[in-house]
Formats: structure tokens, C-alpha cells, sequence
């Protein structure tokens, strides 16, 4: 079993529904969620929106490979209702579901990079990700999650809306 980190982040619609939807669409598709964060609230990250994101980060542990755990996030974004905008950048969302880590594996390909290469630039995903496991170290960066939230520059507010139960 491998031990995988992702976050989900939407904007639009019934956003505490979305979160909890996409967790038991994950959770009935291979993923085990072992643990999740609290929902927190963010400005959008890279673009301008009237709606704050809600994001969370769940620590899952599956069998599957990292490109068909990709598939699987991608099919499950298309169920929910996400229509992804081709090349404009970032954009208000239904559903985003990311794979932040699988295990300490280093890859890139045409379609996926592990770790997620942003990570550690986005308040939104350490906070949560902290929660979780503050002393993951991340494979590249050789820092543990608590180090590189220290670190991070984002000064975008961030704050818990309730804790998870």
C-alpha cells in the first residue's frame, strides 16, 4: 500500500458538499483515507474570484499507481462537474483534486510531476498538509511540511473554518 497526500479545493456551488463528495467518491475507488484536515478557507491563488476557496488535505493509502490515482482524480473532477478551461491559467472551480505526494516517489512525465511542484509555494496546501503530518519530509526539497511552511512566502489569509470530525 502506498501512502499518498492529496488536497481537494473548490469554489463554486455547494463547496462543503463538494468536499465531502469527492472524499467518498475517492474513498469508494481504492483510495483508504486514513486522515483528513480541517476545511480551510483562502483567497483564490493566481487569479481573482468573488468566492474563497475551501480546501482540505486527506492522507489516503491505496494499491494503485500513481498515473492511474491521476485518472482517477481526473474522472472523478469530470463526474462532479468540472469543465477544465484549456490554457487560461487559473480559474474558479467545482472540484480540484491534486496529488500532492505518493510516498517519497520523485517522478515527471507529460502528464504528472510527484511531488505536486507547487506545493510548497501555496499557504492554502501547507497549512492543512501541517495538520496532517508537519514532519513529512518533501523528496526534493529535503525539508519537512513545517519547515517549508515557515518558509513559504504566500502571505495569503488562510484560516481553519471548523475542525473536522
Amino acid at each position: 500500500m502506498h501512502h499518498i497526500f492529496i488536497l481537494l479545493g473548490t469554489n463554486e456551488g455547494n463547496r462543503e458538499e463538494n468536499l465531502r463528495r469527492a472524499m467518498d467518491v475517492i474513498s469508494k475507488n481504492g483510495i483508504h483515507i486514513k486522515s483528513s484536515s480541517a476545511v480551510y478557507v483562502s483567497e483564490p491563488w493566481g487569479f481573482n474570484a468573488q468566492t474563497k476557496f475551501l480546501n482540505k488535505v486527506i492522507l489516503g493509502e491505496s494499491p494503485l499507481k500513481p498515473e492511474q490515482i491521476l485518472d482517477l482524480f481526473l474522472h472523478t473532477e469530470e463526474q462532479m462537474g468540472r469543465k477544465r478551461k484549456q490554457g487560461e491559467g487559473y480559474s474558479s472551480r467545482l472540484i480540484d483534486i491534486d496529488l500532492l505526494f505518493y510516498d517519497d516517489v520523485v517522478m515527471e512525465t507529460n502528464r504528472l510531476i510527484l511531488p505536486h511542484p507547487r506545493l510548497h509555494e501555496r499557504r492554502f496546501t501547507l497549512l492543512p498538509l501541517a495538520e496532517i503530518d508537519k514532519d513529512f519530509i518533501h523528496p526534493v526539497l529535503k525539508k519537512p511540511v513545517w519547515k517549508l511552511l515557515e518558509e513559504c512566502a504566500d502571505t495569503g489569509a488562510v484560516h481553519a473554518l471548523k475542525k473536522h470530525g
